[in-house]
């Protein structure tokens, strides 16, 4: 079987576990970005076999639920937290108000062109003012800053591809995962503009990656505790979930992960202050005669 760029294969000795997307091909071996985990690893081209399209479209259909049951936590979540604003901002409904927010700005940049796509779409079925940009892991620690000061995000989702291998050296060695480390200095140059957990929200990460040292490099939230994947779109949620709490109020870890498809083992953190600002009166435009 003649396999090319941009196929979606299933890897034969891992019993067909997890669907990739040929990235490129050197020889007899293939670089693989997982479907919707973000995954990269090596393989052979002879442990590699293309999915069918009816295994796709199955596959498929199963992701989406996942993926809309996800949203649904959210929205629910989100509605608890309009409807506690409201209660706050005309006190206890006692009064008419009109009032308006000021949202948070994120910036996303990501290792994957087709998840960073999948994620403004989220994004913007969320409400959520997004700059989106495309870099490779290696480049991101020299784009950073450039970014940050053109920009000036709220939150900044650092993210792509990632993996550990056991054969590189262990679970503490950051020298055993293909990005991480890129990661860890890309969160360092943006501490280095701003240096408060709270002034500059960070995500950091992506599958099998080095929480220990995206967090001790000064992320409020990274992947992965427990070294294994995480989904392309968890990120955006754990971004969505500071971006509409309130400033005045602080997420505990667990708030922030329950909407995500992942959960605790793929995703953690450290207590952090929401970023959302009411103000008041709004003050409607008109046209002046």
């Amino acid at each position: 079987m003649d396999l090319i760029t941009g196929d979606i294969v299933s890897r034969i000795s891992y019993k067909h576990d997890l669907l990739f997307r040929i990235s490129s091909i050197s020889k007899d071996l293939a670089t693989l970005h997982g479907k919707d985990l973000r995954l990269e690893v090596d393989a052979p081209l002879s442990d590699l076999v293309r999915v069918e399209e009816r295994d796709l479209v199955k596959k498929r259909e199963k992701e989406k639920e996942e993926e809309e049951f996800s949203y649904r936590l959210f929205r629910q979540d989100y509605q608890f937290m309009k409807e506690k604003r409201e209660y706050q901002a005309t006190d206890g409904f006692h009064h008419e108000s009109s009032y308006f927010h000021l949202p948070a700005k994120v910036l996303h940049i990501d290792g994957d062109r087709n998840y960073l796509k999948k994620c403004i779409e989220l994004y913007q079925r969320i409400g959520l003012q997004v700059h989106g940009v495309y870099i490779n892991e290696k480049d991101m620690p020299l784009e950073i800053g450039p970014l940050i000061e053109k920009i000036r995000p709220d939150i900044i989702v650092i993210t792509g591809h990632d993996s550990f291998s056991k054969n590189k050296g262990t679970r503490s060695d950051l020298r055993a995962y293909r990005h991480s480390k890129y990661f860890v200095e890309t969160v360092r140059e943006a501490r280095q503009i701003f240096p408060q957990l709270d002034q500059l929200v960070i995500f950091a990460g992506a599958c099998q990656s080095h929480f220990e040292s995206l967090i001790r490099a000064g992320a409020n939230y990274a992947s992965s505790p427990s070294r294994i994947n995480i989904h392309a779109l968890d990120p955006v949620y754990i971004a969505a979930k500071i971006a509409y709490t309130p400033f005045m109020e602080k997420v505990s870890v667990w708030d922030v992960l329950r909407n995500t498809l992942t959960g605790e083992k793929g995703m953690g953190g450290l207590e952090t202050r929401g970023l959302l600002r009411t103000g008041m009166p709004y003050l409607e435009e008109s046209s002046d005669e």
